[in-house]
């Protein structure tokens, strides 16, 4: 039995990257629980018009987010309404910050890392090797 973080990523992979016996876990699921069903609908459907840069889909993505029962979905709906011009701006761009996010994160893990552990000099020498 997949833990609840497992069975989360077991649907949102692609179908075709999963096992026989992962397929058929995510079938129970998704027949099992309509609101699951929806969740996981609406994420793949968010995550293919992203992938594609699909500004019209957008339109029809946010009507059908905001008509769910799921409270999160529609909570998660508002939030990207209130910033609809960076989704767009994300969608329509062929220009990403991934690159600066990663590096970000990479040197917050390193300082957490260092915590307690050493004063300033010996963390900047840290950062500086590693970049």
């Amino acid at each position: 039995m997949p833990s609840p973080r497992q069975a989360r990523w077991l649907l949102l992979r692609a179908e075709d990257a999963l096992t026989s016996e992962e397929h058929l876990y995510r079938a129970a699921l998704l027949e099992e629980n309509p609101a699951i069903r929806e969740a996981q609908q609406l994420a793949a459907d968010f995550g293919a018009l992203v992938r594609a840069k699909d500004l019209p889909a957008l339109a029809v993505w946010f009507e059908r987010a905001e008509a769910s029962a799921q409270p999160e979905i529609r909570s998660f709906t508002t939030g990207l309404r209130r910033d609809q011009a960076a989704v767009e701006a994300a969608i329509t761009s062929r220009w990403t910050n991934g690159q600066t996010e990663g590096q970000v994160n990479r040197l917050k893990d390193l300082k957490r890392q260092m915590f307690g552990r050493a004063k300033l000099d010996l963390l900047r020498k840290r950062f500086l090797h590693i970049a």
